[in-house]
């Protein structure tokens, strides 16, 4: 069959018949989003259409991952370019793309975080970082914070501390889970210290002197967009170090902007994290992820033989690359600032007439709006109530994500790209959707 055929097929092809094949051919567990998912054919920068040529806001962005702009002209254009020239040789060969954009990216960092290795996907990230975390200090127990996302790898899993995401499985084990520090629906509020007591507890009780390293998203994304009191992970880096731990910041959905006041989420804690494992927004959707760490903890890499056949392929830096000098170029950082500071004074200006918008938090565009009944952390908005907002923002042409133990946040991380025209027609259609809650 030609090329020309299948894309015919393909465009002639039902919604039902798409739906069948669904059925019929995918796993399962690939559930989709709202009461009727939406088929989507193409996007253009904060904008996706579906199969009907309906227009949607996205303000999810491929869970966290389409950074500069759906089909990015510049991005499209290099991609093209090195698609005539060179796809893939793996690592076993020099090619110049690989060189130009680990400095590039390591450029980005303080000094001494100057070592970058290339895979694929957050969850790939996490399993190298735990190992290397192992490696480094000799030492196996490693510590995340509940309401945690690094992944749902088979190894990442276990830095993942949500049940939803557990299979009945035995794994190699010795990850720990403190008490989330949550300023909104945390047990402490935003109480730093009893947040650290409760982290120096499960040290000393559980751990004592066989502490690898801990991990830990400057904020929480799949948790719902969680924030932390001022000096906890400060704290927490403190006793990791004091401990011959090492500290690792999982910025793969917090990184390269998209937090408005610093490139790194790390950074708004005022912390230098010993490694960085990173991953969607790095490629604009282009299947890419990196750690990023010191000499010193890379060596232990070469104690043994380690590959990776498609990571850091001249594909993938090729878009790296344009990636980071776009975010730079057209200010998307700043952007992020501006556009999610707006974001969030229109969304707490609704809280004064629902309520039941129990909370609007984050920075820049990473944000989340939680629900809950009188604003009771303790007491979730009943998930047909939060899906009946979902689905008619959707309807009128707004994609949100959610998140949250209970699925009681709705995640906002658009394109950074968007611009405040956007958000007015967004937080007009979640106004309009929550004047529908009884």
């Amino acid at each position: 069959m030609s090329s020309k055929v299948f894309r015919n097929l393909r465009r002639c092809m039902s919604y039902q018949q798409n739906a069948e094949l669904r059925e019929k051919h995918l796993f399962p567990c690939m559930t989709a989003h709202f009461a009727e998912p939406v088929l989507i054919e193409r996007g253009e920068m904060q904008y996706l259409y579906d199969h009907t040529g309906k227009k949607y806001l996205d303000l999810f962005a491929g869970i966290v991952t389409v950074s500069v702009g759906h089909c990015h002209p510049r991005v499209n254009k290099v991609l093209k370019e090195q698609i005539d020239q060179l796809w893939h040789t793996t690592q076993i060969y020099w090619y110049p793309q690989i060189h130009e954009y680990a400095k590039k990216l390591a450029d980005k960092f303080p000094d001494g975080l100057d070592q970058v290795y290339f895979v694929n996907s957050g969850s790939e990230a996490n399993d190298l970082a735990m190992m290397l975390a192992r490696l480094h200090t000799g030492k196996f127990n490693i510590v995340a914070l509940q309401n945690a996302y690094h992944g749902a790898s088979p190894y990442a899993r276990q830095l993942t501390s949500h049940g939803s995401w557990k299979y009945n499985l035995h794994g190699i084990g010795g990850v720990h889970h403190v008490p989330h520090p949550c300023t909104y629906a945390g047990d402490h509020g935003d109480n730093c210290q009893a947040y650290l007591k409760n982290f120096n507890d499960v040290i000393d009780l559980n751990i004592g002197d066989n502490l690898a390293g801990f991990w830990a998203e400057p904020i929480q994304g799949v948790g719902g967009s969680n924030m932390y009191p001022k000096g906890y992970l400060k704290g927490v880096y403190e006793k990791v170090r004091s401990m011959g731990g090492i500290c690792v910041a999982d910025e793969v959905q917090t990184g390269f902007g998209r937090c408005g006041t610093h490139y790194w989420g790390y950074e708004t804690h005022d912390v230098v994290p010993d490694m960085v494992v990173m991953a969607k927004g790095i490629g604009n959707g282009f299947p890419m992820a990196a750690v990023v760490t010191t000499k010193e903890i890379a060596s232990n890499m070469s104690k043994a033989l380690h590959f990776n056949t498609f990571g850091g392929n001249p594909m993938a830096c090729r878009v790296g690359m344009e990636v980071l000098d776009v975010i730079d170029d057209e200010k998307l950082q700043e952007n992020s600032h501006v556009v999610g500071t707006y974001f969030l004074e229109r969304m707490r200006k609704l809280m004064d007439k629902y309520d039941f918008i129990g909370d609007v938090r984050g920075m820049g565009l990473m944000l989340g709006f939680e629900m809950s009944e009188n604003r009771d952390p303790t007491k979730p908005l009943a998930a047909a109530q939060v899906n009946k907002i979902w689905n008619e923002c959707k309807d009128q042409g707004v994609l949100f994500g959610k998140g949250g133990a209970y699925g009681q946040t709705f995640r906002v991380k658009p394109p950074m790209c968007v611009n405040k025209e956007d958000i007015d027609f967004a937080v007009d259609v979640f106004d309009h959707a929550c004047s529908k809650i009884e």
